[in-house]
């Protein structure tokens, strides 16, 4: 028996289930993971109607944020539990109060991941052999959807911001990644079946789980106090995470019921060697960006030394993760598009901030994390005037990010950003923000705003012993005096031997001025040093520029998340015909610009029909003929099915004047065209201009979707005949004889 590729591992979204939020309850079925007892289940719950849901929340993330704290530093075990119990009870309230969304997404997932296959948009890569969990294809229309929002975020930064666009090897040698941290640090929590040895992600085993008790305990009186532990799944220490499994939600080997081991780190890159001998390691790059931050010195030298420049990658990056899910959102080969933006760390205004200034952003801040719960909106300028966005540079490329979704699709009043907390913050940075895009698995992070200091550069200058600064002209020179170390090699040589070189080392990343202080012997790292070992003098220098360590702030777009934030954001059906399915793409990335159909098999029809084609192709205006024999209405179904905007008709009409219907997918408003002019007109329509703006001057068509009166043929009067599936055509004559 065949398998159909809705089902089992073929499905687009891999899991029926919401992992982040509940916004209007998942799919039925069974689910993967083990669940609680239901011996657990809560009683019901009793007051808590004049609670603020959303600031009850936040106190509950403020306090988990608390208990972290807390462990990092050491704190004593009494202070942690108590800490911790008041953590459980701020649970145990929020456990009897509900919280509305204030923006709700209603997503008929059914017929979108059906829809998504079968037009070809997204399918499961390997698919004859059993296909591979978190590797996906894109069919024809899902591959030109996505070069489109490539060329489209090519134009709004890369073009627009003057950008150096660079294309680095996806092979990366292991000591670029030691360097940045990634062979140590780039890890996910596992647990492992004691017996068989398969590997689950901790975090989101427990997403899954949770998801499986409030499915089959849909009346459960604790179910947002269940859904804040699932949204904070992957921030839990190891030992929590072993702690909510092992302890509270019971959870065994999703396929065997066999024990599972405690969480441990499991890194995510991609091993292999480089070269026939095997010596030399190398990593599939989790990320674009160290291939910009590698050759930043001969970026800047491209610069003409000039500070700030930004430079910007889009390509491939490689995660082995855990459990891939959810479709495009968590996948093991994915495309990134990387800005890397250098500047003064004195000085991170940005010329073009006065541009976006006015532009309103929702901003989840960490004060409304931990306190309201809520988000606020503010204008670009008052969110850096407020001290809310750390910098100018920081807060336009945010309001730039937000005009860049608008225009290729997205639900504006799905939009947010949400600031990292403390506890979430990378040691260097110094502020970083989320784009999240509210799609049916909730509030998904797909573009990453981090202003991450100079630690990118420091480390792979420490590291190589080349510096990576950049240097700024001075108003008026000044003269500076400075004192000069001089290690003596021959006597620290005859000292220390082989480790002459380290020691010299030593001497010169050491503060001049420290080390002139000093009574010696002094100690310098494991070394002693006598006087004898170095000389120093004062001296003065005339310098007209001073050098520094450029700040970064930087970007970094999943292309694949966005495109299916955008898939879901453009599906809609018709009001009243729920069969008829349309991707909403705008204009600008849709696949397929416009569509050529003939109203009927007349053979006069089809050399016209190809004359239009050829034109559209020769003006870059992608474009798909469908001239098979079903009715016309049928194919402008088909063609919205694939976000096409426009469709060109050739009818009898245009066998006498030249013209052509024109006509636009969403409003299904047509207008009559001369074939001379099309290329012209819809090249303005692609712009985008309005539909209204750029065919005003045009006379209107009847529509062909649902018409009400006749069309003229060569065999008389043809007559429209609407079913449930579509609208259908044929001579008056046998439409008669039908009746009779």
């Amino acid at each position: 028996m065949s398998t159909s590729i809705l089902k089992g591992p073929f499905h687009f979204a891999s899991t029926a289930k919401y992992s982040v939020i509940d916004l209007g309850g998942p799919p039925g079925g069974p689910g993967s993971a083990g669940s609680p007892p239901a011996s657990m289940a809560p009683p019901p719950a009793s007051g808590g109607d004049d609670v603020d849901g959303a600031a009850l929340a936040a106190a509950v993330t403020r306090q988990a944020s608390k208990v972290k704290e807390l462990k990092k530093a050491g704190a004593s075990g009494e202070e942690i539990a108590a800490a911790v119990g008041e953590l459980e009870g701020m649970r145990a309230r929020l456990a009897t109060t509900s919280i509305e969304a204030d923006v709700k997404h209603d997503l008929n997932r059914r017929v979108f991941d059906e829809t998504i296959l079968r037009r070809m948009f997204v399918v499961p890569a390997f698919e004859i052999h059993g296909g591979v969990s978190g590797l996906f294809d894109l069919g024809p229309p899902g591959s030109a959807l996505k070069a489109n929002l490539v060329d489209a975020w090519r134009r709004h930064f890369v073009l627009e911001e003057k950008m150096l666009e660079m294309e680095c090897t996806c092979l990366t040698p292991e000591a670029v990644l030691k360097t940045s941290g990634h062979v140590d640090r780039f890890t996910d929590l596992m647990v492992k079946d004691v017996v068989t040895g398969d590997c689950y992600r901790a975090d989101k085993l427990l997403e899954d789980v949770i998801d499986d008790f409030l499915e089959q305990n849909p009346g459960c009186a604790d179910a947002d106090e269940h859904r804040r532990v699932q949204r904070q799944a992957d921030a839990y220490a190891a030992d929590e995470l072993d702690d909510l499994l092992r302890n509270k939600y019971k959870v065994k080997a999703p396929q065997t019921g066999n024990e599972l081991t405690k969480p441990f780190a499991f890194n995510l890159m991609f091993g292999t060697k480089i070269g026939p001998s095997g010596t030399s390691v190398g990593y599939l790059r989790p990320e674009t960006a160290q291939g910009l931050f590698v050759n930043f010195r001969r970026l800047l030298d491209y610069n003409n030394g000039k500070v700030p420049f930004a430079a910007a990658q889009i390509g491939l990056g490689f995660r082995n993760e855990i459990a891939p899910k959810n479709g495009l959102l968590r996948v093991r080969e994915f495309t990134m598009a990387e800005i890397e933006h250098f500047v003064d760390p004195r000085d991170k205004k940005h010329h073009k901030f006065a541009n976006v200034k006015d532009v309103e952003l929702a901003l989840f801040d960490r004060d409304s994390q931990l306190s309201t719960g809520k988000t606020n909106t503010l204008t670009a300028a008052r969110a850096v005037t407020d001290g809310v966005v750390d910098n100018e540079t920081l807060c336009y490329f945010m309001a730039r990010t937000q005009l860049y979704m608008i225009s290729i699709g997205m639900d504006p009043f799905k939009l947010r950003f949400r600031q990292h907390l403390t506890t979430e913050m990378a040691h260097y940075a110094a502020d970083c923000w989320d784009l999240e895009i509210l799609t049916a698995y909730g509030w998904v992070e797909c573009v990453g705003h981090a202003d991450r200091a100079c630690y990118d550069l420091d480390v792979h200058s420490k590291a190589t012993k080349v510096d990576h600064v950049a240097y700024k002209l001075l108003d008026e020179a000044k003269v500076l005096e400075s004192v000069a170390l001089e290690p003596n090699k021959k006597i620290i040589g005859t000292t220390f031997k082989q480790d002459q070189a380290k020691v010299i080392d030593l001497i010169q990343q050491a503060d001049p001025e420290d080390i002139a202080s000093r009574e010696f012997p002094i100690q310098l790292g494991d070394y002693t040093l006598t006087k004898d070992m170095v000389s120093w003098k004062r001296v003065k220098k005339r310098v007209e520029s001073e050098k520094f360590t450029p700040s970064v702030v930087e970007p970094s777009f999943g292309i694949g998340r966005v495109l299916h934030a955008l898939l879901e954001h453009s599906f809609c059906q018709r009001e009243g015909d729920e069969q008829r399915i349309v991707m909403r793409f705008p204009a600008n990335v849709a696949p397929i610009k416009c569509a050529v159909f003939n109203l009927q098999t007349n053979p006069r029809f089809i050399p016209i029909v190809k004359s239009i084609e050829d034109r559209l192709t020769a003006a870059s205006i992608a474009n798909k003929t469908d001239i098979s024999g079903v009715s016309v209405g049928r194919r402008y179904a088909r063609a919205d099915e694939l976000g096409t905007p426009f469709g060109i008709t050739v009818d009898f009409t245009t066998l006498e004047d030249d013209t052509v219907t024109l006509r636009e997918r969403d409003s299904m408003a047509q207008v009559r065209v001369p074939i001379d002019d099309l290329c012209a007109l819809l090249t303005t329509l692609i712009m985008p201009t309005p539909w209204a703006d750029a065919t005003a001057h045009l006379p209107p068509e009847a529509k062909d979707d649902a018409p009400a009166a006749a069309a003229a043929t060569d065999g008389g009067t043809l007559v429209f005949e609407k079913t449930s599936r579509a609208t259908f055509s044929r001579p008056a004559q046998f439409a008669a004889a039908a009746a009779a």
